[in-house]
């Protein structure tokens, strides 16, 4: 080696010192590093594309993949290209020999960076290109659909342009005039900086020199910058068309008259100014560049702002109705018919209050078949009754489907959940990794209740129970649910040939069918098509990798002819195979052709519907279920446009998942079926029998419930008058100071015009400001009635009749005399607990009926489980209360039990008038031995009687107060 001036140095031998070491370390942790980043992608990809060919979805894959990759290579690599190549030309063009001193920050610059240029350059490049390509790759389904775009039919009234130009085309326009951009602006950075190392920009005297290379280079730079603002600027007059914040969402009357006009002249603006920086090329000096960029600056800020916000405070607010009248008009018809609620219309209700006794009861007997049984609350009967093992668990809110019982001709309302696997309920020594992994992988069978029964007790009416099951649904296939909601992160099964089977099965002791007398096997190994095959080393490795399980690779149990079983869950499922969907989050098991399945509900959404309102989908569907997690939350996304478009089924024991095609208008769905041909089925493929339990879905109900609260109104002036809004009550079950939203509700009713009663979700309104009711709103759920399925019902109630709320209703309830003191027992006592049904609100007889079940938990019981004690119907001011709802209706007709209703008016629940005449103390003692004839009642399970001499008890207290008061005034006179 020699010094600067040629001297040779004696060499000295190397040292093995922390630097040396720390020169290996860090490049080997670097390396290793990458490797376990670049081994966690390939795991991920390739564990993906073999759980996809294990459902057949193969194409999915590899479409949504070769997309990404395509998207991360072209424009990840034409970013950095673009700026890697203008540093290049910028180094390239420096000046020979810059004068440069010492102390100047841009000498120590390039004295560190020159002999580092090339690794740099190649550095930047990969990791500009990597970070663009990622963000171009994560828009995969906007290209997607940009390629693919399905005319919707409909055009808009400001542009002309079809719907379909807002929903598929604008986005991926929008996304590459932002991405061109950020390239430009980022590389005018890069060259800014690399002239001003190299001396092509000198900071000296009144300001920055440029050479004449980096003049030219930078103004063709800033000139496309400013040519992608006026494309900007274009694109902003159709944003504004989806915009919101305004006094509606889309165009208003300042928008159309100002901000367009504003942009389009913003637009020639913005082109002068770029075709300036063009000539810069040509003119060695920037002035004019610079006048054309200020004066860009200027008219945004006179034109784009000062301008609208002048007509909008001087022009607009002193006559706001009339000028935004038509945008109104157009925002409701556009937002109605986004939400699918464009046909409905709202109905004049006139909400009796008072019927006779033969109207109400017939009405309620034909019309009526009054789901009792509430899910969220009888869990834990299911789970006490038919749990089985304490490793079988249902959810915590079931499910309410409708099948046809025994010789039933129409269906009937039934509650029904899953028999599903739950580790956690297996004893602290049985867990480890092959128990919960290779034995305990499954659930078994379904358990169903009738909607409308009783037992003698009080528990449900089981119509599918037990293992084996038994009961009116028929299972004829093995009911292993091995995909579901509850189901293990993953299970490992399947036994060589000759292998005895180690997977828990039917509980050693379990009930047998088996007419031979024998027991069923108590273990099975599962030989259905799906799952992912683990048998051979490298997939062995890749999952251990996954799970970070080594016990994949090492455990014995992990065979040739093992198969892993994960992403299990049915939303989970339809999601991976159907990015595109959002899933309702309500997932419900039905037994189809004697098979357990799980039904699922995907949307099609969209924010970019011009003119349609904005909402957040977990906002506009949080209520008491998605607050207490009974079920999943939707995403926080902004829609103005959603569809049930497709219909997916997930077999609960191979996970096989079947799509259909339910809305078959749906220009996103097409759109969707074009870029994956063959992933959704037509909706002529579903079966009658899956047809059967298909039903209108929550979540879409609970959105279009949201949205009605307003835009019920279709007359413009209304709307903006904002005194028609209506809100969603809060549940009067929720706890004290939840404040959450009461859910809509199936069951099997008779809406107005119909004779016949329809599986319905409901639900009511409230106005804006009071309590009592608005409106009741029913949708037909039926999927077998195509003529009617889907239609909703809106019954307004006159503004004069003053209908009691929920709230104000199970306020009633809770203060009823009759029910206080038929609850009073269980008030006071220490061992019990009272619950509180869902309120259901029934249209009956040109009325409202408000029945809710009442359950009664003995808290100082282990097991125990809440059961169907009583039940309380309320119609106008009436309250019934009874063991069943005829019994409640009775009641609160003031009719004996067995007795046929008359013609006569509703009357009194006294059983007689009071004698006027009777003195205060006589009326004392009639409402005493009305007391003691309802408690003997009480103890007889005589309900009705018993409410009844509560009713007449209550009638002689208040004439004994009338009583004590006329005798004051007759004293003192």
């Amino acid at each position: 080696m020699s010094d600067i001036f040629g001297t040779p140095r004696p060499s000295r031998p190397p040292r093995e010192g922390p630097d040396r070491r720390q020169r290996v370390i860090v490049p080997t942790l670097v390396t290793l590093a990458l490797l376990l980043f670049l081994g966690s992608i390939f795991t991920s990809v390739w564990t993906d594309r073999l759980w996809f060919k294990s459902v057949g979805y193969s194409d999915v894959f590899r479409s949504v993949l070769f997309t990404r990759v395509s998207l991360f290579l072209v424009l990840g690599l034409l970013f950095g290209l673009f700026v890697v190549g203008n540093l290049f030309i910028a180094f390239r063009t420096r000046p020979d020999a810059a004068p440069m001193r010492r102390d100047d920050p841009a000498y120590r610059y390039r004295l560190a960076l020159t002999p580092l240029l090339r690794p740099i350059a190649i550095g930047l490049g990969l990791v500009l290109s990597g970070f663009a390509g990622s963000v171009a790759a994560a828009h995969w389904d906007t290209y997607k659909m940009w390629r693919n775009s399905t005319p919707f039919g409909t055009k808009d009234p400001q542009f002309g342009k079809d719907v379909s130009y807002y929903v598929f085309e604008y986005p991926w326009w929008r996304f590459l005039t932002s991405y061109s951009f950020a390239l430009i602006v980022i590389t005018v950075l890069a060259v800014v900086f690399v002239n001003y190392v190299y001396g092509g920009i000198r900071i000296a005297g009144r300001g920055p020199k440029l050479t004449r290379a980096a003049q030219v280079h930078l103004s063709v730079l800033v000139g496309l910058a400013v040519l992608l603002k006026a494309v900007s600027y274009y694109l902003d007059r159709f944003g504004l068309m989806i915009g919101s914040g305004g006094l509606v969402d889309g165009v208003t009357y300042t928008d159309a008259n100002a901000r367009i006009p504003s942009k389009n002249i913003l637009i020639g603006v913005a082109i002068v100014c770029a075709l300036l920086f063009f000539a810069a090329i040509f003119i060695r000096s920037w002035a004019l560049p610079a006048m054309g960029l200020g004066l860009l600056a200027l008219s945004s800020i006179l034109i784009g702002a000062i301008w609208p916000a002048v007509m909008q405070g001087f022009q607009v607010k002193p006559s706001e109705p009339d000028k935004e009248g038509p945008y109104i008009a157009k925002n409701i018809e556009a937002t109605r018919k986004a939400y699918g609620v464009n046909d409905v219309k709202v109905e004049s209700y006139s909400a009796k209050t008072s019927l006779t006794p033969a109207e109400l009861a017939s009405s309620a007997e034909s019309r009526v078949s009054t789901r009792l049984l509430d899910p969220t609350l009888i869990s834990d009967a299911f789970e006490q009754l038919q749990q089985v093992r304490g490793y079988y668990a249902v959810p915590p809110t079931l499910d309410v489907d409708r099948y046809k019982l025994g010789d039933e001709d129409q269906p009937q309302d039934t509650i029904i959940a899953a028999r599903e696997i739950n580790l956690s309920g297996l004893q602290s020594s049985q867990r480890n990794w092959a128990n919960d992994h290779t034995v305990y992988t499954h659930g078994y069978g379904v358990i169903a209740a009738r909607g409308n029964q009783r037992g003698p007790n009080g528990e449900p009416v089981f119509v599918a129970r037990d293992i084996p099951p038994v009961g009116e649904i028929k299972t004829t296939t093995p009911p292993r649910i091995y995909f579901g909601e509850q189901s293990p992160s993953y299970s490992i099964v399947g036994r060589p040939k000759g292998q005895a089977p180690i997977e828990v099965d039917i509980p050693r002791g379990g009930a047998s069918n088996d007419k031979s007398g024998e027991d069923n096997a108590t273990q099975n190994t599962y030989d259905g098509k799906g799952g992912v095959p683990v048998g051979n080393l490298f997939n062995k490795a890749l999952f251990a990798f996954k799970f970070a399980e080594p016990n994949i690779v090492l455990s014995n149990r992990v065979n040739s002819e093992s198969k892993i079983l994960y992403d299990r869950e049915p939303r989970d499922r339809v999601k991976k195979v159907a990015p595109w969907l959002t899933v309702d989050g309500d997932t419900y098991p039905a037994v189809v052709d004697g098979r357990v399945v799980w039904v699922v509900d995907g949307y099609t959404t969209s924010n970019s519907y011009p003119y349609s309102y904005h909402r957040s989908l977990r906002d506009a569907t949080a209520d008491t279920l998605t607050d207490g997690q009974s079920q999943a939350a939707l995403p926080t996304d902004q829609v103005n446009y959603l569809r049930n478009s497709v219909k997916a089924v997930v077999d609960a024991y191979d996970g096989s998942v079947k799509l259909y095609q339910w809305d078959t208008k749906d220009p996103v769905l097409k759109t969707w079926m074009k870029v994956f041909p063959n992933v959704v089925e037509p909706k002529a493929k579903i079966s009658n029998a899956l047809l059967e339990h298909l039903r209108y879905p929550v979540d879409l109900f609970k959105v279009q419930r949201d949205v009605l609260q307003r835009y019920h109104v279709t007359d413009a002036q209304t709307f903006y008058e904002d005194g028609e809004r209506w809100k969603v009550p809060e549940d009067p079950t929720a706890p004290t100071g939840s404040n959450a939203l009461q859910p809509p509700y199936y069951l099997s009713t008779a809406r107005p015009g119909e004779d016949v009663p329809k599986f319905s979700v409901t639900s009511v309104y409230l106005p804006n400001s009071r309590q009592n009711l608005a409106a009741f709103v029913s949708v037909n759920s039926e999927a077998t009635d195509t003529a009617n399925y889907g239609k909703m019902q809106i019954l307004q109630l006159p503004s004069e009749t003053q209908i009691s709320g929920p709230s104000q209703i199970a306020n009633d309830f809770q203060t009823d005399k009759g029910v206080s003191q038929a609850l009073l027992q269980y008030q006071q006592s220490k061992t019990a607990t009272i619950l509180y049904g869902n309120l259901l609100t029934l249209p009956v007889g040109n009325g409202l009926l408000y029945v809710q079940p009442v359950y009664i938990k003995r808290s100082a019981i282990e097991g125990s489980y809440p059961v169907l004690q009583f039940v309380i119907a309320s119609f106008g001011k009436d309250v019934g209360f009874g063991q069943t709802l005829d019994e409640a209706l009775r009641v609160a007709l003031g009719l004996k039990a067995g007795s046929v209703p008359t013609d006569s008016p509703t009357t009194p629940k006294t059983g007689g008038d009071t004698p006027a005449a009777k003195t205060a103390s006589a009326l004392l003692d009639d409402a005493t031995g009305y007391y003691e004839d309802a408690q003997a009642a009480l103890k007889k399970g005589d309900l009705s009687t018993y409410q009844r001499r509560i009713n007449q008890m209550a009638d002689a207290i208040a004439a004994a107060q009338r009583a004590v008061s006329a005798e004051n005034s007759a004293a003192k006179k």
